[in-house]
């Protein structure tokens, strides 16, 4: 069995940068949700854009969240995982928002989303499973940065 180890700071935020999907959590009134997501990092913040009607667009505005991204390989027994904690944000800015549209992955759902949320990086930890291996070689997206 591996011990986890902790990564850096610039190693959660390489990792971050790579990803494309991720998840945040929330609490709600009716109990905790989590919400997978299309993502991107951009000005020290983890930005994602959804509907002002989803239960992340409805919920998630200026609340304490977690967002997690992470990879596994099963068959080795190895892995990382990389969250974020802080305070969300409504983008509200023209040039800022014409800005993130440039950046943001295009979303797997289907729909209209108007809403961009930011999260700061001011509380970013990770950890992995598994040593000798190159975290960011084997993701299944390698994004361009």
């Amino acid at each position: 069995m591996t011990e986890p180890m902790e990564l850096s700071r610039s190693e959660c935020e390489t990792l971050l940068r790579r990803g494309v999907v991720g998840r945040v959590a929330i609490a709600t009134p009716a109990g905790p949700y989590i919400v997978p997501i299309n993502y991107s990092v951009s000005v020290g913040h983890v930005v994602v854009c959804t509907t002002p009607y989803s239960l992340l667009g409805s919920q998630g505005r200026d609340r304490l969240v977690a967002f997690e991204v992470d990879h596994f390989e099963h068959p080795r027994m190895r892995g990382w995982s990389v969250v974020v904690r802080g305070r969300t944000e409504a983008v509200e800015d023209h040039e800022e928002l014409r800005a993130l549209m440039r950046v943001l992955p295009r979303p797997w759902a289907s729909g209209h989303r108007s809403l961009y949320l930011r999260i700061p990086l001011d509380e970013v930890t990770g950890r992995r499973l598994g040593a000798g291996w190159d975290l960011e070689e084997n993701l299944p997206v390698h994004r361009a940065l």
